[in-house]
């Protein structure tokens, strides 16, 4: 190249200067969280501006990982590892600094990220949530949230205060046909997942009959946006008319 030629420069990370602290917005969502002073949308709210760490390991390494409900992780071909949650799905680990991931993993290696781009990340894997601070102060966050992160767009949780928020319900109540034996259906607040759907059925149905009641209910549920984007995990309630 010759002297007339401008040089091209590299651009700098944005990273660059990182220390590797926490963000003071999430970290600081994260204190009033557990102390039930903000409700989780506070914190997903603040991931969405924050820089993460995402933990990366050797290739083909596996552990056992015993604290706060998971079981074991696997490591993608990036290196990217995944935690299994009790409910057998996936979460991608991040973490809001340096010391939190060394506590969890003494030989990981921290890639740093914006919170939309760790949602992305976990999301390319096929992993249904994110786990922030494993082992410490974990906080899951479930799917429909991640993809919010992911997307640029608010998450307005579908359960909140122990009640189901009303444009959920609507959404359930319209995707479901209701026929003479399905006399009704609700939304509520679940035990074992977010949200229980309570089947109102005419009494003395067969077992054939109930089981296609079931297939073409979650059939329905699946076409519904709303539900699909509000609604984490759910599970289906019987109960018999009157």
């Amino acid at each position: 190249m010759s002297d007339s030629e401008p040089s091209k420069e590299i651009p700098e990370s944005i990273f660059s200067d990182d220390d590797g602290s926490a963000d003071a917005r999430l970290a600081q969502a994260l204190i009033r969280y557990s102390h039930a002073k903000t409700p989780l949308a506070d914190v997903v709210d603040a991931l969405a501006y924050a820089r993460v760490l995402i933990p990366v390991l050797a290739n083909g390494e596996r552990r056992i990982m015993g604290e706060h409900g998971v079981e074991k992780d696997q490591v993608a071909s990036t290196g990217v590892v995944a935690v299994q949650m009790p409910d057998g799905r996936a979460a991608l680990p991040i973490f809001t600094d340096v010391d939190a991931m060394k506590a969890w993993n003494a030989e990981a290696r921290p890639i740093p990220a914006e919170g939309p781009r760790a949602a992305l990340a976990a999301i390319a894997e096929g992993w249904s949530s994110l786990v922030l601070n494993p082992g410490m102060e974990t906080v899951l966050i479930p799917r429909p949230a991640v993809w919010a992160v992911g997307q640029g767009q608010d998450w307005s949780p579908a359960v909140v205060d122990g009640w189901v928020s009303e444009d959920v319900r609507e959404a359930v109540s319209s995707a479901v046909s209701l026929d003479d034996a399905l006399r009704g259906v609700d939304a509520r607040a679940g035990g074992n997942a977010e949200v229980t759907i309570v089947l109102t059925l005419a009494p003395g149905l067969t077992q054939p009959e109930l089981d296609a009641i079931i297939e073409r209910v979650q059939r329905e549920l699946a076409h519904s946006d709303v539900v699909a984007q509000r609604v984490d995990t759910l599970e289906l309630k019987l109960a018999t008319a009157p």
